[in-house]
């Protein structure tokens, strides 16, 4: 049994190779570099001050590097995670900016404490019941309303709401406060950032190979910050009335005990933090095993969760708001060559290094190129793709993406996502209370039996087979004993029906006595009943109950059986 201390170091330092500690550090240096700009803005965008952006790029990701389950995401603060801690703290915003750190800092804790717990319990597959729809829908809506709420720095309207209809009402309202010099910047910053994110291949690969093109676009984000802050210097943006984000405290995130709230505060906050652990795990966790796939490692959702957790946990504690792992951060360190998690050691360093040596140099930076940043990343996270893809092939999938991407536009981030789920599991419910039964014959000299209006198949005139293909439960019992009801009628002149029953995995009390009941009711019409190709676990429940023993016909190993033993004169379909 391994020692505690060698419990303690994870496997990928135990087996670190020095040949990617280049690599390593290179990718951390970039990334690092790279998401400063980003990490201020996402703290504002959270309604706190910018540095606490720095602040949760620091002991979070320390914590997930040693114990989470991706070599290469990068964790930090993210869009989400923001918008849903401004959303779901919209009611401390009013009682001082140090009530609304601690709370802050108390949601991160909250949420890191639920993944933790969910990661002991083995929850790892409740991923799985979040439809490619509702996750779509509720991170484009999120994206819609995360781009009108950074117009306010980039018009200087206080602009405030729950939803895109307040917003857009207090915009309205208070449209005379707009500041022209600080629209000019914000909108330019906009501008020439979505030139250079979806405009590259005119602006750089015209006249750049691909491979500098790549890190021009990489880089020009960190340029324009430099020149933003040399303009604010030289132009006096300050005495203008443009505002800035003003000195950043110099030093490290200390310890800190979050707010202690009261038992109705912890109650009012946990939903909340329910709905933004199950949205961290669910987008950490497509990044993270995205990556493991392509990269030919494994991936532990349960070990995903607790890393999230513990992270998220320790962050409370250190002056952190909620993070999870980034979509844009992480491309850029796989793309930059990270290897393994030195790389967001490295990245550490760097936000430290932010802290300790660059507070003062980042103060002239206005809220308007945070804001205009935050908008430009922002807009390719609204997925209109999945929507066509899902109205053409799955028109609820569809439903659920659009329930999900209006809810959360009209009614905020939490509700928008509660109104995607009850749309998707009611879906679910709705196909299967409508289970596909197919009436089947066999195709002439083989052993396989298919539905009768898709294959050229023969029937026999005392045999009606039906093949149910869904699990039996009280979804859709009813439905089951209407459609073998339904078929009887039809075929009048079969005496001997027999249910196919391969793809049933599960029947429930309800089903039990509709099969024991539809039995009693064709015995009268002088029917029998017989099944074939019933599972071991699905007869391991019903065998000593009704439904067999009082059965009326027999249950036969295949389908081949029961015709051999049952058929009588036949006549092919045409």
């Amino acid at each position: 049994m391994p020692s505690i201390a060698a419990r303690l170091i994870p496997i990928w330092l135990r087996q670190y190779q020095l040949s990617a500690l280049p690599t390593d550090v290179i990718a951390g240096l970039v990334v690092g570099v790279l998401v400063i700009p980003q990490s201020l803005g996402y703290a504002v965008l959270a309604g706190l001050p910018p540095v606490y952006g720095l602040y949760a790029a620091i002991v979070p990701v320390i914590v997930y590097a040693w114990i989470g389950s991706s070599n290469i995401q990068a964790v930090g603060p993210v869009a989400i995670t923001a918008i849903m801690t401004a959303s779901s703290l919209h009611p401390y915003a009013a009682e001082g900016a140090q009530q609304y750190v601690l709370m802050a800092s108390l949601l991160s804790l909250t949420v890191g404490v639920l993944l933790w717990l969910a990661g002991q319990l083995k929850l790892g597959w409740i991923m799985q019941f979040i439809s490619r729809g509702v996750s779509a829908g509720f991170i484009s809506g999120a994206a819609v309303l995360i781009f009108v709420s950074q117009l306010k720095y980039l018009t200087a309207i206080p602009i405030a709401g729950n939803g895109l209809i307040g917003y857009l009402s207090s915009m309205q309202m208070y449209a005379q406060q707009l500041h022209p010099p600080t629209f000019i910047i914000g909108m330019t910053a906009f501008a020439l950032l979505v030139a250079n994110r979806y405009g590259s291949k005119w602006v750089w690969q015209s006249w750049l190979s691909s491979s500098y093109a790549k890190w021009a676009e990489r880089l020009f984000p960190l340029i324009l910050l430099g020149v933003a802050i040399l303009l604010s210097i030289s132009l006096h943006w300050t005495t203008n009335g443009v505002a800035t984000i003003g000195s950043i405290p110099q030093g490290l995130p200390t310890f800190t005990l979050p707010y202690v709230p009261n038992f109705g505060e912890a109650l009012n906050l946990l939903p909340s933090a329910g709905l933004m652990a199950l949205i961290i795990f669910v987008s950490s966790s497509s990044v993270a095993n995205n990556y493991a796939r392509l990269r030919s490692e494994s991936f532990d959702a349960n070990r995903e969760l607790t890393g999230l957790g513990l992270a998220n946990m320790a962050g409370g504690f250190f002056q952190s708001f909620t993070v999870a792992g980034g979509f844009s951060r992480t491309a850029i360190n796989a793309d930059s060559g990270a290897k393994t998690p030195v790389a967001s050691l490295m990245t550490v360093v760097v936000m430290i290094a932010a802290l300790i040596a660059f507070g003062n140099a980042l103060a002239p930076l206005p809220y308007a190129l945070l804001g205009a940043t935050i908008m430009a990343s922002i807009i390719g996270l609204v997925d209109m793709t999945t929507f066509k893809s899902a109205w053409q092939r799955d028109r609820l999938d569809a439903a659920s993406f659009m329930a999900a991407f209006m809810g959360v536009l009209i009614f905020g981030l939490n509700t928008g996502l509660v109104i995607g789920l009850m749309v998707s599991f009611a879906s679910l419910i709705w196909q299967s209370s409508k289970p596909h039964v197919a009436i089947v014959g066999q195709l002439a000299g083989t052993g396989h039996f298919r539905n009768i209006n898709r294959h050229n198949v023969v029937t026999f005139s005392n045999l009606l087979m039906l093949r149910i293909d869904e699990s039996i439960f009280f979804g859709n019992s009813e439905s089951v004993h209407r459609r073998v009801v339904q078929a009887t009628q039809q075929y009048p002149k079969a005496h001997e029906i027999i249910l196919i029953m391969s793809a049933v995995n599960h029947i429930d009390l309800t089903g039990q006595e509709m099969l024991i009941s539809l039995n009693q009711e064709l015995l009268v019409q002088n029917k029998h009943l017989n099944f074939s190709f019933i599972k071991g676990p699905v007869m391991d429940i019903i065998e000593h109950t009704q439904i067999i023993t009082e059965l009326s016909g027999h249950v036969y190993l295949s389908t081949m059986d029961a015709v051999d033993a049952l058929k009588d004169t036949y006549s092919p379909i045409i």
